[in-house]
Formats: C-alpha cells, structure tokens, sequence
C-alpha cells in the first residue's frame, strides 16, 4: 500500500495537519480522546482532518468509581476509525511510560 492511499489519496508533502502522526505509520500507538478515553493500536491511515485509521485497537476501560483512572480491563475493538475532532494525543506505545504525578496528594 502507497503512502497516498493511505493518506486518502492526499499528498502528504503539502498542507499538513495539527499532528503529523506520518512518523507513527504502522507502529502501535496509544491515542487519548476527548471525554478521557484512552485506545491502542496499529496506525494504518489518516486523512488531512487526522482521522486515523487503527488496526487492531483496544480500549482500556476506566474505573467506573473514577473515571480518570483506567483499570487493566480491556476490551478489544478491532479496526476502528477514530475522528480527529476527537483527539487529545497520539503517541507510540514504545518508548512511554507511566510517571507518578507529583501534584497528587495521598487521600487520607
């Protein structure tokens, strides 16, 4: 598959998105979305609204006690197309790790 086709036809050397997710083509990636959901897979596509195309996508569902933590449950989506009005970040699975917020404070 060309880079064209999976960009939508559209050249990817002109005008250029908000992001430029090209770097992260066929790499497992974790995307965070409005609303606090966070989904992983394989970045297959985007067009020049940066709507991706992920293969092999995985939510990782949060705590339903609190919704900003998520839980090691997952629940498998498959191929999705994930709107680009909807994106809060894209970043690639390996390479990031979890740091512990140093602005929380312990509940007593």
């Amino acid at each position: 598959m060309t880079s064209q086709s999976r960009t939508g036809g559209h050249s990817t050397s002109g005008r250029s998105g908000a992001i430029d997710v090209s770097k992260y083509l066929d790499v497992r990636v974790y995307v965070r979305l409005l609303g606090g959901r966070q989904v992983s897979g394989i970045l297959r596509g985007w067009d020049p609204l940066v709507n991706l195309v992920l293969d092999e996508a995985v939510e990782q569902l949060r705590d339903p006690e609190d919704p900003y933590k998520t839980t090691d449950k997952e629940r498998k989506l498959g191929l999705v197309v994930i709107r680009g009005t909807s994106l809060v970040s894209v970043y690639p699975v390996e390479g990031a790790e979890e740091i512990v917020n140093p602005f929380e404070t312990a509940s007593s």
